[in-house]
């Protein structure tokens, strides 16, 4: 009855339970391991454990049956490391494919009065699990990445801003190189949006937030929306020069945009006014300096007419 109501509970199991002897030959094949490996347990049983697994012989699974049968050790293998040692596949179509299921494997030394020791191990399919866990890491990576991204201009936002300045700060402090930065004002948007409506207002911000975007050409090269009607601009490896080239080029193309503004102290269409500043960051300075010159520049910028660019040539007497 005992070993009538154990051969029950092999067969019920989901799980696949492999038991094998002293001389590591197979001695237990249940049904889920007929099923997911479709070897029948009369076609495995007797034969040795790299008779049936030839390509795992010395690998970690085979390692872990001689340390259960010889040192009584039990070991759980990483499914990190081993995620689908077995030849097991959750479907017919999966094993035409190749495709095994993921697993987890328990290997464990069994020590049975009167007999040598033997080896149980346990395969348990965690193909879904492992699913899940994907797709969250893929929703948290989908989250951060909203996080950085201004929800109206789909441009970097203003934390994305501080860490990408942080990194490229620290990188230019590292190699003695010039970093620049550009901030960015719309002239007279407050008219624009008083007059036009808030909804022309979003689309006039999506629009430049889009061409100054397409002025920059490298990776490193980021363009961010600062707040309301304010973008920056963090230009690395980039001198005074190249900085004033990259700013005059976004001014005359959103100048060229010829989005109508017919309440603007500048003209007959929207316009940009732009603080520039460089500097090459010494062992004491901070973001903060570079941020202040630039702000300084753009001030300058809307003081001297507006639809213009600005360098702040103090930069760098300001950063010490």
């Amino acid at each position: 009855m005992q070993l009538r109501l154990l051969q029950g509970v092999l067969e019920a199991v989901r799980a696949g339970i492999i038991v094998v002897d002293a001389e590591q030959r197979i001695v237990i094949w249940n049904q889920w391991m007929e099923q997911h490996s479709q070897l029948p347990a009369a076609d495995i049983q007797g034969k040795t454990f790299g008779e049936v697994f030839p390509d795992m012989v010395d690998g970690r699974t085979h390692i872990a049956i001689r340390a259960a049968l010889e040192n009584n050790f039990a070991s759980l293998l990483s499914q990190t490391l081993n995620k689908a040692p077995f030849p097991l596949y959750a479907n017919a179509v999966d094993a035409i494919s190749g495709t095994r299921m993921q697993q987890a494997v328990h290997v464990m030394p069994l020590e049975i009065d009167g007999l040598a020791r033997h080896c149980v191990v346990q395969i348990t399919d965690v193909s879904l699990a492992v699913s899940r866990e994907r797709k969250l890491r893929e929703l948290a990576s989908e989250l951060e990445s909203q996080t950085l991204v201004d929800g109206l201009t789909g441009i970097a936002n203003r934390r994305r801003f501080d860490l990408h300045l942080d990194d490229e700060f620290r990188r230019a402090k590292r190699n003695a190189s010039p970093l620049s930065l550009i901030m960015i004002d719309v002239d007279y948007f407050k008219d624009y949006n008083d007059n036009y409506g808030h909804q022309r207002g979003d689309q006039c911000l999506v629009q430049i937030a889009a061409t100054l975007g397409s002025v920059l050409n490298r990776s490193r090269d980021l363009v961010a929306r600062y707040g309301g009607e304010e973008f920056t601009v963090i230009l690395p490896d980039t001198n005074e020069d190249g900085a004033m080239q990259i700013a005059e080029t976004m001014r005359a193309e959103i100048e060229g945009l010829q989005i109508e503004h017919g309440y603007s102290g500048v003209g007959k269409v929207v316009t940009v006014s732009l603080g520039v500043s460089t500097l090459v960051p010494e062992h004491l300075s901070k973001t903060g300096a570079l941020i202040h010159a630039a702000d300084r520049a753009l001030y300058q910028a809307k003081r001297s007419g507006r639809n213009c660019v600005v360098m702040y040539t103090d930069a760098r007497k300001k950063a010490e």
